[in-house]
């Protein structure tokens, strides 16, 4: 059964930084694309970043491209999405995702399982 447990998620003020968590189980990690997707009220999902499997590949929306990065450690089966610069905007739950074959990374449709959730606040 897969398991994933978004964490590090709070309330952090207009220019602070946030480093979110996922740890994953159940599944072989490395094999596995891992995204970062986000969901503000009365939104729709949206893509914040990903990264291959390796770790070698990484891919970011232009709404976070140079605030955000994407990493992973396979050993701890986890990935995480450090968040710079953070603006209200940024306000949203915040959800981990694997993807296992090709696709558009973009879509949240292509991802195979979803945790519950990391609630982000940022004030201005």
């Amino acid at each position: 059964q897969v398991q994933l447990v978004e964490s590090g998620g709070g309330l952090v003020q207009a220019g602070g930084s946030l480093r979110l968590s996922c740890a994953a189980s159940g599944l072989t990690f490395s094999r596995y694309l891992m995204g970062w997707f986000r969901q503000a009220p009365g939104k729709e999902r949206e893509f914040v970043a990903a990264i291959s499997g390796s770790g070698g590949s990484t891919y970011y929306a232009d709404s976070v491209k140079g605030r955000a990065t994407v990493s992973r450690d396979n050993a701890k089966n986890t990935v995480y999405l450090q968040m710079n610069s953070l603006k209200p905007e940024d306000t949203a739950v915040y959800y981990c995702a694997p993807k296992r074959y090709a696709g558009n990374l973009y879509y949240d449709g292509q991802y195979d399982y979803w945790g519950q959730g990391t609630q982000v606040t940022v004030s201005s």
